[in-house]
């Protein structure tokens, strides 16, 4: 089942969440207000009515004269206030029917058994509480307002540190060790992004330092092996012509270039190498190391360019990656260029999905039937190489074929702008293909 995962930014939550809570918060002081001064409301009109019974009372028997709309056992007389006055006491009642002002009645027994009873509405006085249902709505729909402006407000600022943190965080990824998270991020006031920026820094300085030391022990390793490797292979050199002699010599000069490979890794992970450039035109440089390399190899010039590069690293990717090629796939191989573009195939089972999705590793031959022959340093270094070159390199598999193969795809980019001084790297933007 697929879920669909909806993306808002930090100040949309934020801001929703205080309107929501602020609509609540609002309402609920609303209804209270609006409960509170109807009772006073009501309780005010009973008491004027009562006032009002008293005073009719009085008058009426000093004058026999009514009062203030008085009526003598007036047949509109609710039956519960009836009741009430029946038992001889002096009652109100609230005739509520919720379309216009409450009714509120006063009545009071007389002696000679009738009921003096008075009546009246007080539409004015309600018609203030409809004035302030209305400022209560005003009011309350301000606050939900005001919580939105002053969530976009508040979390505004606080999602652009977190996106800062972020890029910086992709930059630090990316292998730019210079960038600082806490730097980026800035503020005056310290929150938890601060905390969570220097969080990231110590960990990225922790992870770097033993990155390094790792880098340091196995270019020292590397480094102690070259002369007794170098001791073994003219040693091997000097033994009696047969097969035991050439495979020791095998062995020795396999074991050599393993011991190279381990430093040339060392050097690149230390981000210490710098290009040596020149103008070289990519199909003759191509078509000319190819050849040296194998002549069976099929080339193909589709689109010649003039590039800025460094002759001797770019031979080191072409030839990693044809010897890559030859080792793990199979005939036949397949060269092309494509103005800036370099493409490396064989017709082989293709790289490996560990491959593909995490890029190569050193040591790590792929799967079981690409397994046995190298070290995993080839494609390794060749990837190195061409982050000193400015330059990036792919890896894909072809389309099947009809033999039911698919064939390894090497593919490297070179930039248009040539590596600075500084040893940064132009962006480089892949066309669609």
């Amino acid at each position: 089942m697929v879920r669909l995962a909806l993306r808002t930014g930090l100040r949309w939550k934020l801001s929703a969440a205080i309107a929501l809570v602020g609509a609540l918060v609002a309402v609920a002081l609303s209804l209270v207000v609006h409960n509170a001064a109807r009772h006073s409301m009501l309780d005010n009109s009973r008491d004027v009515q009562v006032e009002r019974l008293n005073f009719t009372q009085k008058i009426f028997e000093s004058t026999n004269r009514l009062q203030f709309g008085a009526k003598i056992d007036d047949p509109a007389l609710p039956p519960a206030l009836r009741k009430e006055v029946a038992e001889g006491e002096r009652a109100t009642y609230l005739q509520d029917t919720g379309e216009t002002a409450p009714e509120v009645w006063a009545a009071s027994p007389l002696s000679n058994g009738r009921v003096l009873s008075v009546h009246d509405r007080f539409p004015d006085r309600f018609a203030v509480l409809d004035d302030l249902d209305r400022a209560l709505v005003i009011g309350s729909t301000a606050v939900v307002v005001g919580g939105c402006a002053l969530g976009v407000l508040v979390g505004g600022g606080l999602s652009k540190r977190l996106r800062k943190a972020a890029a910086a965080a992709g930059k630090l990824a990316d292998g730019d060790t210079s960038v600082r998270i806490r730097d980026e991020v800035g503020g005056r006031v310290r929150d938890e992004t601060d905390d969570l920026a220097w969080a990231v820094d110590a960990m990225s300085d922790a992870l770097q330092e033993r990155i390094e030391a790792e880098r340091r022990v196995t270019a020292d390793i590397a480094h102690e092996l070259r002369t007794p490797v170098t001791g073994l292979l003219t040693a091997a050199e000097l033994l009696p012509p047969g097969r035991p002699s050439e495979l020791v010599r095998d062995r020795a000069q396999a074991l050599r270039t393993l011991v190279e490979d381990v430093l040339e890794v060392a050097r690149l992970d230390g981000h210490a190498e710098r290009a040596e450039l020149q103008d070289v035109a990519l199909g003759e440089f191509v078509t000319r190391r190819v050849r040296a390399l194998d002549p069976d190899i099929t080339i193909d010039v589709v689109r010649d360019a003039e590039v800025t590069t460094d002759p001797r690293r770019l031979e080191r990717i072409l030839g990693n990656l044809i010897a890559n090629a030859a080792r793990h796939g199979k005939p036949p191989i397949e060269v092309t260029v494509e103005g800036r573009v370099l493409r490396v195939r064989d017709h082989g089972v293709g790289f490996p999905e560990a491959l593909l999705r995490e890029g190569p590793s050193r040591f790590r031959t792929g799967s079981s039937d690409r397994a046995g022959r190298g070290h995993g340093l080839g494609l390794t270094i060749a990837a190195g190489q061409a982050r000193v070159l400015g330059a990036r390199l792919t890896f894909r598999n072809a389309d099947e074929l009809t033999d039911g193969s698919t064939g390894a795809v090497s593919v490297l980019w070179l930039p248009e702008n040539a590596p600075t001084n500084t040893g940064s790297f132009p962006v480089i933007h892949l066309p669609d293909r």
